[in-house]
């Protein structure tokens, strides 16, 4: 145990009872002592690079390069990405690919280039490999995007692991984006980004890192194009950046860097080059479809640490109808566990739960249900037993079990990187599923507990199967959110096979949206926190997570009236919308804000549920392209550099621009426009961009934008659908989709394609498809033509 070991447990000792504390000095020491004896000391190094270029061989999509000290491998694949591995490393085995690797571009041949080196030819690429073995991803143009130089090892002189380096170049007028979840952003400051999961232990504002997903992919974007770059190794690491600097007409520019050191793992990169959708669809057809979550999903959702009992479930929501709030779910923590056991039911407090469960979805609420990583290690549990039977928990590298504290004491955690243990895990949401739960919500799944805040609460040489291959936490760490996700959603797709299963997970890794999405974790209240909040929804959107969310009003302190509702107004535009609050929070209802905030949040409550139908369209458009709900101002226009640099708004899908009040005392605020002509959706009143505009924010709302020409489904009045159609400017044309969601099953629904055009003082509406234009088959609505 060393000196930060020891500040935390006695930390931990001070807040959670001596009894607890004990456990948490005891599991620490354990742990320690585990990686002392389990890991194999580093000692003497020896460095390495590729050496010199000696043979080429081609192959599918591209070949095989031997150099003096090592091996690269480059294959250019029929989805248009690029990938290459050292010495000898394949694409597989990856828990990021969705399944096996893309067939190799036929098109695609290696053939000399100058210098001695070798080039790979593409059709929205060139890939150059120097003799010594630097790469360039060039455009079809010959415009350099990115440069990686040659590698560096660092190999144990007795055998083992070797860590390593890799150096890239990119423009000087590049931008950084991605890396999962990150406070701080969405672009990315020069800066070091570690690479390891982790529970921070207490709320985090920007200038925490890392928190609890990290992923090593990151998006490019500079006047050259757009990138893709994913390391697949799920290892410890770290990546440098620092922003490139132009000569200002010097001539003489700075290029940017990236820098990534990792403590193992192969060195194989995948790269996708093309616009911000192009890109997101290739890494899409890489690394999996999001999952599609149920219609309900996409409402409000409310929860709060210690409901208590069923009463007080029954009291928030008779609250909820009383004052007119629409309300979509209720997500019950570990207090409606018996003893914060997993995967129990307190039978004092909620005595009666799957009636509670018939009663709310009677009105259209669903329960969402907690699920921990952790298992009481106590003979009885009844998780605990079927597990240790079944050989299912991590043992450290003498072969005992690894022991942690968690909310129910000293506890175990599944390996769930054996397929076996998945199976074994997901049959026990039977029994959530039977008490009437909809939902699942996973915690403390970094893994993460009370004796190692900031670290890990397994030992680094605990043993994991790794899909049979065997290894330990290292390598198993950084994905064990991710599968724990997928055990339980492939658990719940079996005995609801007409239901779409609904997982959202606090930790996960590259691949993470097939199963499911995620949210923000335990964020700090305050005016930072919300900053935060909307920068961590589109960092993960960036890295191919489309649907997340953080807790409205933050999860420590008591917010300002001010400060939750802002928050709610941005969330009730982000994909998940639910309030939240943590022990010393007390509650978070509306209504508990005084009688300003509950009118001006019903609006915004209001406005989320007739928005229901545009949800759901950009659910189902995540699903077949990969293209975030949320997007940076960017994404159609990556060549604008102002719009590089905006944080503080974003686009929801192709239609709206949202601009949420960050700051205190907010009433007007400036908004930087992307090209074209916008509508405040309150005023109707029009603006040309691109450019800023000055427009008012009052407490009642943050401004919105609707683009012109945009066809979108909301709900009318009679609760059908209705296409709000933005005037398009003259001799312009607008468009929208549509896609109607017939229930929570898994029936593919047809995309509607609709187009709006300007007839003298009319706005035309019509279906597209075979045999040309046809009349919308739901009611009309035309915005924007007083606002001229």
């Amino acid at each position: 145990m060393d000196g930060r070991d020891l500040v935390r447990s006695v930390k931990a000792v001070g807040s959670v009872g001596a009894a607890q504390g004990l456990r948490i000095v005891r599991a620490t020491w354990r742990r320690r002592r585990a990686d002392a004896v389990g890991l194999p000391p580093r000692g003497a190094e020896r460095a390495r690079v590729p050496g010199v270029l000696e043979s080429a061989e081609p192959g599918p999509g591209g070949g095989t390069l031997r150099f003096s000290r090592s091996e690269l491998r480059v294959t250019v694949t029929v989805s248009g990405a690029v990938f290459w591995g050292w010495d000898g490393a394949g694409p597989e085995p990856s828990y990021a690919l969705a399944g096996r690797c893309p067939e190799p571009d036929p098109r695609a041949v290696l053939e000399p280039d100058k210098d001695g080196g070798w080039r790979v030819v593409a059709e929205r690429m060139t890939v150059v490999v120097s003799r010594q073995g630097a790469i360039e991803v060039r455009t079809p143009g010959g415009v350099t995007l990115r440069r990686d130089l040659p590698p560096r090892w660092w190999e144990p002189a007795g055998g083992g692991t070797a860590r390593w380096r890799q150096r890239s170049e990119v423009p000087a007028d590049a931008r950084f984006f991605g890396l999962g979840g990150r406070a701080c952003g969405p672009r990315l400051r020069d800066g070091a980004y570690r690479l390891w999961n982790t529970d921070p232990g207490r709320p985090f504002g920007p200038g925490d890192d890392p928190l609890y997903i990290t992923m090593p992919v990151h998006l490019v974007v500079a006047d050259a194009g757009t990138h893709l770059v994913f390391h697949d190794t799920t290892w410890d690491g770290t990546v440098l950046l620092r922003e490139g600097e132009e000569g200002a007409g010097s001539g003489h520019d700075r290029g940017g860097m990236c820098e990534l050191r990792m403590d193992g793992g192969p060195l194989r990169c995948w790269v996708v080059v093309g616009s911000p959708a192009r890109v997101l669809l290739g890494w899409a057809s890489l690394t999996g479809a999001p999952a599609l979550p149920p219609v309900w999903a996409l409402g409000h959702h409310h929860a709060r640490w210690g409901f208590g009992s069923e009463q007080e479930v029954r009291r928030i929501v008779a609250g909820y109808q009383e004052r007119g709030l629409p309300l979509d779910a209720v997500h019950l923590g570990i207090d409606h566990h018996e003893e914060h056991r997993v995967f129990t039911v307190d039978p004092d407090r909620f005595a009666k739960l799957p009636q509670l469960a018939e009663d709310l979805r009677r009105d259209g609420i669903r329960l969402v249900s907690v699920v921990d990583a952790a298992v009481q290690a106590e003979p009885g549990d009844a998780v605990y037993d079927s597990g240790t039977a079944g050989d299912a928990f991590v043992r450290d590298a003498s072969g005992r079990l690894v022991r942690g504290v968690g909310w129910p004491g000293e506890s175990v955690f599944p390996d769930f990187t054996d397929a076996r243990v998945r199976r074994w895990w997901g049959r026990l949401y039977e029994e959530r599923l039977a008490q009437g739960f909809s939902g699942f919500w996973h915690d403390m799944n970094e893994p993460t507990s009370f004796a190692a805040f900031g670290e890990t609460t397994l030992p680094r040489s605990a043993r994991h199967s790794l899909e049979g291959r065997g290894g330990d936490h290292r390598e198993a760490h950084n994905v064990y959110g991710l599968c724990m996700a997928r055990a339980g959603y492939e658990g719940l797709a079996g005995p609801a096979p007409g239901q779409r299963p609904f997982v959202f997970s606090r930790s996960g890794w590259v691949g993470m949206q097939r199963y499911g999405g995620a949210w923000s974790g335990d964020v700090a209240t305050g005016w930072p926190g919300l900053r935060a909040s909307l920068s961590l929804v589109m960092g993960l959107g960036l890295c191919g997570v489309p649907y997340s969310g953080p807790d409205v009003g933050g999860y420590d302190g008591r917010p300002s009236p001010e400060l939750y509702l802002r928050w709610f107004q941005l969330a009730a535009y982000l994909p998940l919308f639910r309030t939240h609050a943590g022990p010393e929070a007390g509650r978070r209802e509306p209504w508990e804000f005084g009688p300003q905030v509950l009118e001006h949040a019903r609006v915004a409550l209001l406005e989320r549920r007739r928005l229901l139908p545009y949800f759901v369209t950009l659910a189902h458009l995540a699903r077949r392209t990969g293209a975030p709900y949320v997007r940076p101002l960017w994404w159609a226009v990556p060549e604008d550099r102002a719009l590089r640099d905006c944080e503080d708004a974003f686009l929801l899908g192709d239609c709206l621009l949202v601009a949420p009040v960050l700051q205190p005392g907010t009433e007007r605020r400036v908004v930087r426009l992307p090209r074209g002509r916008w509508y405040d959706t309150a005023t109707e009143r029009a603006y040309e961009g691109p450019g800023r505009v000055l427009v008012d924010a009052p407490l009642s709302r943050i401004p919105v934008f609707a683009r012109a020409g945009a066809v979108i489904p909301v709900r009318g009045d009679d609760g059908g659908l209705e296409l709000e159609v933005w005037a398009p400017a003259r001799g312009r044309t607008g468009r929208g989709l549509v896609v109607r969601d017939a229930g929570d099953g898994w029936e593919e629904a047809a995309i509607e394609r609709y187009t709006s055009r300007r007839a003298g003082r009319r706005v035309v509406v019509e279906r597209s498809g075979e045999g040309g234009g046809a009349e919308p088959p739901c009611s009309v609505r035309v915005r924007g033509l007083g606002g001229e």
